[in-house]
């Protein structure tokens, strides 16, 4: 990449951040107008941030994305998303690919941001202290259980943080727990979109990311170590066929 490409690429994502900062503040500012409104119509409003953005990427910093195996998204269950993390992109773009709602187990800490909290806690997330070990499971578990039997499926990245794309980390087992003690499917989810949007890093690659869903894996029956194998075995496999970034 020579300096002059740097440059341009560096403009673009600056204009990127022009837009999506100013976003994030009329959201936050909005959103909490929306607590007055049937949750049925208080999550599509709370994501319309999210698809902007991810809008606004494509636009500024020519990031597109598309999508293997919608076909395999239940439409007759809640369910888990169980999904490789590697860049913010996805948290942008799942909830504007999936048309369910999702709830979302995330550090404790992002509900303390100003206006970018705000948000999030509208789409009731299951927010864990990540040091208190076994509670945080328990919390996962019954949370995750009682918001799955009300219909809302939740997202879970099982690699904790985010990892670079050609990096492999063990999983933990909050979501393997919640699936073995609810019985509610698993969608395993694996992407490259780390390789556009690498961690900390200003610049945006221009191409198209690929988003790959699996087929549903019953959990009924099966232990937290086998469905964490099964997950970790595909998502793996996965990312190894998924096309470049162009």
């Amino acid at each position: 990449m020579n300096a002059l490409n740097t440059l341009w690429l560096g403009a673009r994502a600056t204009l990127f951040w022009i837009g999506s900062i100013p976003s994030t503040l009329l959201a936050g500012l909005l959103v909490p107008l929306a607590w007055f409104f049937p949750l049925k119509y208080r999550y599509p409003a709370t994501t319309l941030w999210n698809c902007f953005n991810r809008w606004w990427l494509e636009v500024t910093c020519g990031v597109k994305y598309q999508v293997i195996g919608r076909e395999n998204i239940p439409t007759d269950t809640a369910f888990i998303v169980m999904s490789n993390h590697q860049s913010t992109w996805e948290t942008f773009a799942l909830p504007c690919i999936f048309p369910q709602h999702l709830s979302w187990v995330l550090k404790q800490e992002l509900l303390k941001i100003p206006f970018f909290g705000w948000g999030l806690r509208l789409l009731r997330p299951i927010a864990i202290d990540r040091s208190a070990g076994k509670a945080a499971v328990k919390q996962i578990s019954q949370q995750g259980k009682a918001l799955l039997a009300e219909g809302i499926s939740i997202v879970i990245f099982p690699e904790g943080t985010r990892v670079s794309p050609d990096e492999t980390v063990p999983f933990k087992i909050g979501g393997a727990i919640l699936a073995s003690y609810s019985g509610y499917p698993v969608v395993p989810v694996a992407h490259n979109a780390g390789k556009s949007w690498r961690r900390h890093a200003w610049i945006k690659l221009p191409g198209t990311i690929t988003v790959s869903i699996g087929q549903p894996i019953d959990t009924k029956g099966m232990k937290t170590d086998a469905i964490n194998q099964q997950v970790q075995a595909w998502i793996e496999a996965e990312k190894q066929r998924l096309p470049p970034i162009r």
